[in-house]
């Protein structure tokens, strides 16, 4: 992305102007009567974000959702606004928010998003975890009118959700494209967190291509933007003024906003919701493999001039990468002639492609290079539901952060129960010692009978207790101890 043509690069102190602060980033060492040139000194300033907010915010709604269930939204993780111990405490005596039934069985609870209006008949955006178990959802525009809305179509895996409400000409946001992004860049974000409207907050682009290990289709954009709860499903804006993300959520020890914020490409949204519109649902591409990180050990072991690529660890014997002659061992480093650089990126690229799409794999076997086609499938309901393992469950229940698939036959499969794991991402999991290619055999001393099941015994598991997790490992076994953490990582 370009910058505006009134911005000049980075440099370090800080000189305040009326019309925006220039950052000095530093002058290099002094000069010494023997340097042949004279010291660098790179200046950019800070841009006015006023016009780009006044422009855009009409487009930003808020969303309050009824249901009788507790769905996974704005408020959850939210402390206890009366509890003394919540830093929150002196803001919410001055802006009380609305009381939050937490009620018994049946009764209804509400809770708050974001969303923006794609289209002037009244299309929106906004997360599936806002609107997931929603009996009743209200859409309120920046002029105070509200619109009961409608569920077009939601998807669970990439956390959009497509909504509809009978207006017209209604303001909109122009989308832009994630994919010219850069790390460093300015961005910021519209939003209602804690419930207040119009919020703007900035920051920089922190990372691209952030894998989040409960989301294997989404590559994130990682940012220091202040999101918190209620800024779920609003826009993340470039400094054109275009939606490049939607704000989706938060690493957070507290359940607000910790420096750690991320985006659903705006690229990746807009897929989804041409599907959702045209079929209210998403097909996405499958191989029938699992996939992981290839090591400095590994790399040298399958030797490989540095770590790389995708290490295909096993082949569903029925799946289309099978049927392309695709083996366990190979490493792939490139789909359709884009690089993959860890295992990460794969999954992103195969969900992307529609089924029946041919695509040509750059492997390394046995040393060289070699070229595979490969016919993709679509991606099984079953592994969908293997996938969002992962996923923080929409009733805050727990999570180990690991994503599994059910054994084949003969290894330890269907009648002997066991899931393999095909990855780790940081949490209970990874702090007790759970690794890729591990097979879980019980949790809590209940035997684990597929992937389903997992779900369901993590669901049960009491917070802030380690249980025993047994694993077999290579040729062993060996228990290991798990704890759920009594506070989980929040969406935004």
């Amino acid at each position: 992305m370009r910058f505006p043509g009134t911005l000049k690069k980075l440099t370090l102190a800080v000189a305040l102007a009326t019309s925006g602060a220039v950052l000095t980033t530093g002058v290099l060492p002094p000069v010494r009567a023997t340097d042949a040139t004279p010291p660098v000194r790179v200046e950019m300033t800070v841009s006015d974000f006023s016009t780009l907010v006044e422009r855009n915010a009409a487009a930003v709604v808020n969303i309050t959702v009824t249901g009788k269930k507790q769905p996974a939204l704005a408020w959850r993780g939210i402390p206890d606004q009366d509890d003394e111990d919540n830093p929150f405490a002196p803001f919410f005596k001055q802006f009380p928010l609305p009381p939050m039934p937490h009620g018994g069985q049946g009764m209804p609870v509400q809770g708050l998003g974001s969303g923006f209006i794609i289209s002037a008949d009244g299309y929106l955006i906004t997360n599936h975890h806002v609107v997931d178990g929603a009996e009743k959802i209200t859409v309120k525009l920046s002029d105070k009118r509200e619109f009961p809305a409608r569920v077009i179509g939601s998807d669970p895996q990439s956390d959009i959700a497509l909504l509809k409400i009978d207006a017209k000409d209604l303001p909109t946001v122009t989308i832009g494209d994630a994919d010219s992004l850069k790390v460093g860049q300015w961005v910021f974000a519209i939003g209602a967190p804690f419930g207040l409207e119009r919020t703007a907050t900035k920051g920089i682009v922190s990372a691209l291509g952030r894998s989040l290990p409960n989301d294997t289709y989404v590559p994130f954009i990682q940012t220091d933007v202040p999101i918190n709860p209620g800024n779920s499903g609003g826009p993340l804006f470039d400094l054109n003024g275009k939606v490049v993300g939607v704000n989706s959520q938060i690493f957070s020890r507290s359940g607000g906003y910790m420096g750690l914020s991320f985006a659903i490409p705006a690229n990746v949204a807009m897929d989804v919701v041409a599907q959702l519109k045209a079929d209210g649902r998403v097909t996405r591409g499958w191989m029938g493999v699992t996939l992981q990180e290839v090591t400095q050990d590994l790399a040298r072991s399958f030797n490989l001039e540095q770590p790389r690529g995708a290490l295909v660890a096993e082949v569903n014997a029925d799946g289309p990468a099978a049927r392309a002659g695709l083996k366990a061992g190979d490493v792939i480093v490139a789909y359709a002639g884009k690089p993959v650089n860890d295992s990460a990126d794969l999954p992103p690229l195969v969900g992307s492609t529609r089924p029946g799409a041919s695509k040509t794999l750059t492997v390394i076997r046995d040393g060289k290079e070699r070229e595979i086609t490969v016919t993709l499938g679509q991606l099984p309901d079953k592994d969908k539901g293997e996938l969002a393992l992962n996923s923080a469950p929409d009733d805050g229940s727990p999570r180990l952060n690991v994503a599994v698939a059910d054994l084949p036959a003969g290894q330890g499969g269907r009648g002997e129960g066991g899931v393999r794991v095909q990855q780790v991402g940081p949490g209970p999991a990874a702090e007790a010692g759970v690794q890729p290619g591990d097979i879980l055999v019980s949790l809590n001393n209940q035997k684990i009978r597929d992937a389903a099941h997992l779900r369901q015994l993590v669901k049960e598991l009491p917070r802030g207790k380690r249980v025993p997790l047994l694993v077999k490992r290579d040729e062993g076994a060996l228990y290991l101890a798990v704890e759920i953490p009594v506070h989980p990582r929040q969406a935004g």
